[in-house]
């Protein structure tokens, strides 16, 4: 059984993270999701969920106005192969979310970590992220470096890269 938003908010209380999180109707893609700008500070996150052909799975974190080259971004990021999107099987079994909910929160379901944590580092410029608290009717924002021991502290040592073309605001 997958971790909930409140085994979440209980693991980073325990690790000392405060966060700021905002309840709001579901939102499956950015474009949704900018409704909320003004109202919540930070950077926000768009979360791709791929693999490769040796199915290594990688989630890769980027600012929300970013896009990624899925033809190129297997050099930088170590994949065997040209990536492609994970199934929603997999999504569910590996991070315990569904399509539409993508988050690197989810890394608190990995336990076997078979999925890899890419951060942008433009995102990582950000001092405020935001990202779903395992379900896409809500926003938690956590600070950069808060985001690190987190990961962390699921057994995941992220990489942070430059995976992403930012666009024009």
């Amino acid at each position: 059984m997958p971790k909930t938003a409140d085994d979440l908010f209980a693991m980073l209380a325990d690790l000392g993270i405060d966060v700021v999180t905002v309840s709001h109707p579901p939102l499956f893609t950015v474009e949704e999701s900018r409704s909320l700008r003004g109202r919540i500070a930070g950077g926000h996150t768009k979360n791709l969920f791929v693999k490769d052909k040796k199915d290594r799975f990688f989630l890769l974190a980027v600012e929300e106005t970013a896009t990624v080259d899925l033809k190129q971004i297997h050099q930088v990021i170590g994949a065997s192969s040209r990536v492609s999107f994970g199934k929603p099987e997999k999504l569910m079994e590996y991070l315990g979310v569904t399509p539409g909910a993508v988050t690197v929160f989810g890394a608190i379901n990995d336990g076997g970590h078979d999925v890899t944590i890419v951060l942008d580092r433009a995102l990582m410029e950000n001092e405020t992220i935001n990202a779903h608290p395992l379900a896409n009717d809500a926003t938690t924002s956590i600070r950069r470096d808060d985001l690190l021991t987190f990961l962390r502290a699921t057994g995941h040592e992220p990489l942070i890269l430059n995976v992403s073309t930012p666009l024009p605001h």
